[in-house]
């Protein structure tokens, strides 16, 4: 399914479903509000199912993305370059922290190469979609092209249809990309206009020196691809981006060098208020290509996919939350179809949230990635519906209500 088809697919939740959730939550055997942020999560999953009570989110699919990054040679990461192809080897062996939680909560996983720096040879639960080997500096002009961008977010839509056609009834974002986080705060400082020095984190753990070198890097990526130094921020559009004759064909193009890619309540309303998709004469997959990585794009279209099929999305950390910020510009109400699993460590991840308006269900200080956070919530969601479906109803225990 080409992106714009899958735009035109993207649909709000259902008021009537919400409405019906709402007072069927009203009617069970619990005091009225008693569990809390879970009872409005079966009632955003009614709305975004279209029907109440949403159906399992079960099984729960997690698909890693993977990908390398130019911005690394800048000095952002003291993890060299090729720990992202050897993560990917560790997913796939079966080794990792996002494996063990995927065990436990029953989650198959998937690992995709979408722009790894290197070769990876055929392994099962491995899907090769490489874009590039890994993507141009963003702090000197655009990470990618344009029909990178689209490349990678088709590649995404594809695993999310593949997995929903295998039986998944909930989708887990999961990412693997040394320097990503810098990529994550670049996206975040355009979609929401923050400062850099209010969201660039500290990733796999950096001394305040190294720290003050990301965030002046996040400003020199802005000032590079012609954004002002806090972002646009991009305004969400009224409409699907690309329903009109501007959105770009599908891309074909196969793995190229990273020299290649040079400069060239009720349902909720937009994350940011109402425009036509683009600030400063900057359109979302503009600033999608400029600033991301091939797993950024690759993630958003699997939040677009997976909306497009009416499954929810758990969302990971900041990677997750900066390329959900890229899904909402190009489709809005592919924020009713996502529930943020947990909120990371990293600063620009709270940032991302608010900017979506979601709740993260877990705060545990967690910064790994990989789908982790993502992974823990997963239960609590299956639980929030699991109340929908077997809890009884006032009438039917025979308990009597209390009194107005």
């Amino acid at each position: 399914m080409t992106l714009r088809e899958t735009l035109a697919r993207v649909e709000a939740a259902s008021p009537s479903a919400m409405a019906q959730a709402r007072a069927h939550q009203g009617r069970l055997t619990k005091p009225p509000g008693s569990l809390g942020a879970l009872e409005e999560v079966a009632v955003r999953l009614a709305g975004a199912a279209g029907v109440s009570p949403p159906p399992m989110p079960e099984p729960a699919a997690l698909a890693i993305f993977a990908a390398d990054h130019g911005v690394h040679a800048q000095g952002v990461s003291p993890w060299p370059q090729e720990v992202t192809l050897q993560m990917v080897a560790n997913f796939l062996a079966g080794g990792a922290v996002a494996n063990a939680f995927a065990a436990q909560v029953g989650a198959s996983v998937t690992v995709v190469d979408v722009g790894v720096a290197g070769e990876l040879p055929v392994a099962e639960g491995l899907l090769s979609r490489k874009i590039a080997y890994g993507t141009a500096d963003l702090s000197q002009g655009p990470a990618m092209t344009v029909p990178q961008a689209v490349a990678a977010l088709e590649a995404g839509i594809e695993v999310a249809s593949s997995l929903v056609a295998s039986g998944a009834r909930c989708l887990i974002t999961g990412d693997m990309g040394i320097a990503n986080t810098t990529a994550s705060a670049a996206l975040i400082c355009a979609f929401t206009g923050r400062d850099a020095a209010r969201v660039t984190g500290r990733g796999t753990g950096i001394d305040d020196t190294t720290h003050a070198h990301k965030i002046a890097i996040v400003r020199q990526a802005l000032h590079a691809n012609g954004l002002p130094p806090t972002g646009l921020p991009i305004p969400a559009p009224s409409e699907p981006w690309g329903s009109g004759s501007s959105a770009p064909a599908s891309s074909d193009a196969g793995p190229a060098s990273a020299a290649d890619a040079v400069p060239s309540g009720e349902p909720r309303p937009a994350p940011a208020e109402s425009g036509q998709g683009s600030a400063g004469g900057r359109e979302p997959l503009e600033v999608l290509a400029a600033l991301g990585g091939f797993e950024h794009a690759a993630i958003a279209g699997f939040i677009l996919g997976g909306a497009a099929a009416r499954v929810p999305v758990i969302l990971d950390g900041v990677i997750a939350g900066s390329a959900a910020l890229a899904a909402a510009a190009l489709a809005p109400a592919v924020i009713d179809h996502c529930v943020a699993g947990h909120r990371s460590a990293e600063p620009g991840h709270a940032a991302a949230l608010d900017h979506l308006g979601l709740r993260p269900l877990v705060d545990l200080e967690l910064r790994l990635g990989e789908g982790t956070g993502g992974l823990l919530a997963h239960p609590l969601v299956c639980a929030a519906v699991r109340v929908m479906h077997d809890v009884a109803t006032f009438d039917s225990a025979g308990v009597t209500e209390k009194q107005s």
